[in-house]
């Protein structure tokens, strides 16, 4: 999915909309800076911010003010939470990482770690005596364990390479940790007597992904542990090109131990250059410890089949599978195999949309997920044979990563007014916040209204729309109003909170968000989440200007006053409703998005994704869904751009590549029509350093203001 990113820096869990989505710890660490493991003891240790905030408005600088709540775990008795919380420093240009403990019922919350060093992935371990943690104190990001004050920091592994995530064994006597291998020949061992030489030789595809030049894989490393250090450490794929977890956004999250110990399952797609490049076809494999053998037991499953968790009785397995091979954005199911037998179960057939993260329950009877249903993540529970399912929980907000303890879950929520915080939630549903990171912020800001509307379609369908308003809205002033679209193409308007596409700050500035679950995302059943691919210039851009439309005859919007703003698959629609809109905006913004299609076919790096969603090569004529894409290119329709259009790109952006900004760009400043280019060369497809965050929102708001006040 093009935008998958967006959608998880949108809810700040990862998780990815369906690439996992599981939003795993490795994602929601995305929005955290590589810098913060620097450790520069020059200049002041960056925390929580006392930013005092004038006026009652959201500003960037508030945003970036925020604590961000990351990964979370309980301890084995249920009495305590460990947590970590991401600190962005403008000055600084980088973020840090803290340990947070907790009683599991709020109280007694605690900061157990100030350092520069960026502390991670923290988990309990030794029966809840110790907390394991990653840390770069020693020079590399290596594992350590300390008490749950925080003191008597001991480091437990020296590894020649970083340590990207780790799991113990049950009885604790095994470390499962993530680190990197090289992959393929380098440019100095094809001649080691050019050893500063940059260059490097290509001879096959996947030779880029996301923001690097693949020049390593993550494998999995299984190590004795005695208490004190990681001994006879194993890379149990030694040997193999391939990657466990996936790139660019698996972590931990896709490797799992079994009840005893005795067995890793691991997700990989055993397939290397253009046979990767076009395939979605991932498996679980099964090591087993002792026999050093491994099992495929997905064969045959084609599409996406990814995070193992085994039940706690050993008698289960239970995955997240996509059906077809190729289609990254297919539905993600919840998948239970019972290892006596090997019977695979679709246990959420129920729930006709994807499942984004899961846990067993206590019981090895049921499991809990989450998913999107008509806008809203909620958390829902199924047993294992699939025949009964509840839905836990209401509400205007989404539930992002869930975890079990006792009788209860403890969960990270956020919506569209408020960032990441924990909750714990009951079995019926109710749910107590336990964490309040940034209550000092939003106690100095005024959120405006969300609210929901339904909106007809030009094909007589009801489209479910979030309209955000600016804080002391009044119906009888007229506001300038932004049409926002969304990315993915398949990622849902959940009510996601956002570090960046934040709607609460646009409305802050007097502009009512008018952002539409369009044809394409997931929440609306299955066919409606099928019906753009193949057909980026069709119904979903109806939908768009239907809900525009209906709208701008509001006597609060001003309809001679819309803007249209968008990244990724939002960027294409910015693009190509720029020659389509027929007047009804007068200001564009895109970010990240497509220009060019037949470039874009060439340029991005996972093949399978242009395949499924254009429908194919360009040079295939007689293939109509792709020759119909191909004649909705944005490029194809400049000749009838005449509205004033801000381009948005970065450089590391290996998905959409920055020429596609620049070509937009350079066409419109060739056709006469007032232009602006934000380049980043040290941004991807998000932009996560925080002075380019802040210029990202000044210039954002900078040119709708020209334009539409």
């Amino acid at each position: 999915m093009i935008n998958f990113a967006l959608r998880i820096n949108n809810s700040f869990n990862y998780m990815k909309k369906s690439k996992l989505v599981t939003m795993s710890a490795a994602l929601m660490l995305a929005g955290t800076l590589s810098a913060e493991a620097a450790g520069d003891k020059s200049e002041s240790l960056i925390g929580k911010s006392d930013i005092v905030i004038k006026g009652g408005r959201m500003t960037p600088e508030a945003l970036w003010a925020m604590g961000r709540i990351g990964g979370f775990n309980v301890s084995p008795d249920g009495k305590k939470i460990v947590y970590t919380v991401a600190y962005y420093s403008v000055p600084q240009n980088k973020s840090n990482r803290e340990v947070f403990v907790m009683n599991a019922d709020g109280t007694d919350n605690k900061q157990i770690t100030h350092t520069s060093f960026g502390e991670n992935e923290a988990i309990w371990i030794k029966g809840g005596s110790k907390i394991a943690f990653i840390s770069s104190e020693s020079g590399s990001s290596q594992l350590w364990e300390m008490n749950p004050d925080g003191t008597d920091r001991k480091q437990l592994s020296n590894f020649d390479k970083d340590i990207e995530g780790f799991s113990f064994s049950p009885d604790g006597k095994k470390v499962l940790f993530i680190s990197q291998v090289k992959y393929g020949t380098t440019t100095a061992d094809r001649y080691p007597d050019l050893p500063k030489a940059s260059g490097l030789v290509v001879e096959d595809l996947m030779y880029k992904h996301w923001d690097e030049w693949v020049t390593t894989v993550p494998h999995p490393f299984v190590a004795d542990f005695d208490g004190s250090a990681l001994t006879n450490i194993t890379d149990i794929m030694a040997g193999e090109p391939y990657e466990s977890p996936m790139k660019p956004f698996g972590g931990i999250e896709q490797l799992a131990w079994d009840a005893k110990g005795e067995n890793i399952a691991y997700t990989s797609r055993k397939k290397t250059g253009i046979d990767y490049a076009v395939s979605t076809n991932s498996d679980i494999y099964v090591y087993n410890l002792a026999s050093k053998q491994t099992k495929n037991i997905t064969e045959g499953m084609m599409g996406y089949d990814t995070n193992p968790q085994y039940s706690p009785d050993g008698k289960y397995i239970a995955w997240q599978s996509m059906e077809h091979d190729g289609y990254e954005s297919d539905q993600n199911r919840l998948f239970v195999m019972n290892l006596a037998t090997g019977v695979k179960t679709f246990v959420s057939k129920a729930f006709d949309s994807s499942v984004e993260g899961f846990i067993w329950n206590s019981d090895s009877k049921s499991l809990f997920f989450t998913g999107v249903w008509h806008a809203t993540s909620q958390i829902y529970k199924v047993d294992v044979e699939g025949k009964k399912q509840q839905k836990l929980t209401e509400g205007v907000h989404d539930y992002a990563a869930i975890k079990l303890n006792g009788k209860q879950l403890i969960a990270t929520r956020h919506s569209m007014s408020m960032g990441d915080e924990i909750y714990a939630v009951s079995m019926k549903g109710e749910a107590k916040q336990l964490t309040f990171e940034n209550k000092h912020i939003y106690d100095q800001v005024e959120m405006g209204k969300v609210e929901e509307r339904w909106i007809k379609t030009t094909d007589g369908k009801d489209m479910l729309t979030w309209i955000i308003y600016p804080p002391k809205f009044d119906p009888n002033k007229k506001y300038p109003t932004l049409l926002y679209c969304e990315g993915g193409p398949q990622s849902p308007v959940s009510q996601f909170w956002s570090y960046r596409w934040n709607f609460q700050m646009m409305a802050t500035n007097d502009y009512i968000v008018v952002a539409p679950n369009r044809r394409g995302l997931p929440g609306f059943g299955k066919e409606w989440n099928e019906e753009i691919s193949g057909d980026y210039g069709g119904q979903c851009m109806k939908d768009y200007l239907s809900a525009i439309d209906e709208m701008a005859k509001e006597p609060y919007v001003n309809a001679d006053k819309l803007g249209c703003v968008g990244a990724s698959f939002g960027g294409f629609s910015v693009y190509w409703l720029a020659g389509h809109h027929n007047k009804r905006f007068k200001a564009f913004i895109a970010h990240d998005g497509i220009f060019n299609m037949e470039q874009q076919y060439l340029e991005t790096e996972e093949m399978w994704f242009a395949n499924w969603d254009m429908g194919g090569a360009y040079w295939d004529k007689n293939n109509a869904t792709a020759q119909r894409t191909f004649a909705n290119s944005p490029h194809k329709f400049v000749d009838k751009w005449d509205t004033p259009i801000l381009c948005i790109h970065g450089e590391k952006d290996y998905r959409i590549l920055a020429s596609q900004g620049m070509s937009a760009f350079n066409a419109a400043k060739l056709r006469g029509v007032p232009a602006q280019l934000l380049i980043y060369p040290d941004e991807n497809h998000w932009v996560l350093k925080p002075q380019n965050g802040i210029l990202w929102q000044r210039t954002f708001a900078a040119w709708l203001d020209k334009w539409l006040k």
